[in-house]
């Protein structure tokens, strides 16, 4: 999260171009929604599980971060390809999301909602329920993203699960009772899905990765170069690290 950040704060400035970044975590981490509330995560849970905390800039509700890939997309506020309102820029960054999928051979769609699938505020897990817009294969939200716009730049996150169990986050979440855990997962595995729950194979994170750069190349027209971390963008990252999403004080504020 502080890398996304420092990667922000250096596109924003035009320091850097916009950026395009995949990565995956380790260990598994699971990621709260910036208004999202600590309390709905069951940190004893989450300990034996060997799982990490972390509290994203972006808002949605809670993700695990475990057999997937996250992507960032990072630009100044004034780029034309996320230009307009949130909704008009997340619409526009979708069509891109959709085209790499096709590459994959998944043909999924982004619409809008009926207004009695829309997400609760209740709801802690991110892939539960779609947003308007968010990426679905016949009914079940397979991409799960959201965005912030501050420090005059776009950060859209993104989580894309690749293989393994969907319903996995709902036994480090709270619920009043254990029945209440086991409907939160039979729901979620109902509503959401993995891409091999869709192709009925593994995809590796190298294909989803080029399929992607590719989606986003061709939909966009974009021509992309590979490119390090700067050292300033690095040491910026270890300080965003000790003074933000390191601290207890970030992490634990809601």
């Amino acid at each position: 999260m502080a890398v996304d950040e420092s990667i922000l704060e250096t596109v924003a400035k035009k320091e850097k171009p916009p950026t395009l970044r995949l990565y995956s975590w380790n260990p598994y981490c699971v990621s709260l929604g910036h208004a999202q509330s600590v309390a709905d995560v069951n940190l004893q849970a989450l300990k034996e599980k060997g799982w990490g905390l972390v509290r994203r800039p972006t808002g949605g509700k809670a993700i695990l971060h475990a057999d997937e890939i996250t992507y960032a997309i990072i630009a100044p506020e004034d780029e034309l390809r996320v230009s307009g309102t949130v909704l008009e820029s997340y619409q526009r960054l979708s069509k891109a999301l959709l085209a790499a999928l096709i590459i994959l051979g998944i043909q999924a769609d982004s619409k809008p909602k009926e207004s009695a699938n829309r997400r609760s505020s209740i709801n802690p897990i991110c892939f539960e329920s779609p947003s308007d817009y968010e990426i679905t294969f016949s009914g079940k939200k397979i991409i799960g993203s959201a965005q912030a716009r501050r420090l005059q730049g776009v950060l859209q996150h993104g989580s894309i699960p690749l293989f393994g169990d969907i319903a996995r986050i709902a036994r480090i979440l709270n619920y009043t009772s254990l029945a209440d855990q086991k409907e939160a997962e039979k729901n979620l595995r109902l509503k959401a899905g993995t891409l091999k729950d869709i192709t009925h194979k593994k995809i590796s994170w190298r294909d989803i990765s080029e399929a992607l750069i590719n989606g986003f190349s061709k939909e966009l027209n974009i021509i992309f170069f590979q490119d390090c971390l700067s050292i300033g963008e690095i040491n910026r990252a270890k300080e965003i690290v000790r003074t933000k999403f390191g601290m207890n004080e970030w992490t634990f504020r809601i």
